[in-house]
């Protein structure tokens, strides 16, 4: 199971790396990707090298998308026409998309959550069409997310959606995670 976290210039770190690290303590390949390069600054200054540019991957390989948020992150993810197309694809598919804090309002503009309930940044919900106070929604194969604080739960469902809920309760054990 291969899954996409494209990162760009200014992307939330918390949000990034919380997702990243949850998904390879369940198995999960998760691969960061740069937009454009392999070099990427996060918005609280933490610089990091991916696995690859996202140039180098096609949608044909993986299973999903995690688009984390941060501002002007998501915004830089948005303007990406690659990331689009592979996203677009990904849904046609029915594979993963999922997205946290501002993400979803990138996942909006492309028209992939019009039918769709979403979590989103709060201040940001006018940018969606079904706006939810949710912390994390589900919806199908879509998983949105509130932001940074919800990180950790956000990842926990994506485990929970790849690879099922005792999947999930193994890496909840692993990291101590106590629900609220």
């Amino acid at each position: 199971m291969k899954i996409l976290i494209p990162l760009a210039e200014g992307f939330e770190e918390l949000e990034a790396i919380a997702v990243w690290d949850i998904l390879k303590r369940a198995g999960v390949q998760a691969v960061l990707a740069g937009i454009p390069g392999t070099i990427i600054r996060g918005k609280n200054g933490l610089q990091v090298t991916t696995e690859a540019k996202l140039a180098d991957l096609r949608a044909e390989e993986l299973d999903g998308v995690v688009l984390p948020g941060g501002w002007p992150g998501y915004e830089n993810l948005a303007s990406s026409h690659d990331l689009k197309q592979l996203t677009l694809r990904l849904a046609e598919e029915k594979k993963l998309i999922a997205a946290i804090c501002g993400a979803p309002t990138v996942l909006a503009r492309w028209g992939l959550l019009d039918e769709r309930k979403a979590a989103v940044y709060p201040g940001l919900e006018r940018e969606i069409l079904r706006p939810r106070g949710d912390r994390v929604v589900k919806d199908e194969n879509f998983i949105t997310s509130k932001g940074p604080g919800t990180a950790v739960e956000f990842a926990l469902e994506i485990v929970e959606y790849l690879l099922g809920k005792e999947k999930r309760q193994e890496v909840e054990r692993q990291i101590a995670y106590e629900r609220a």
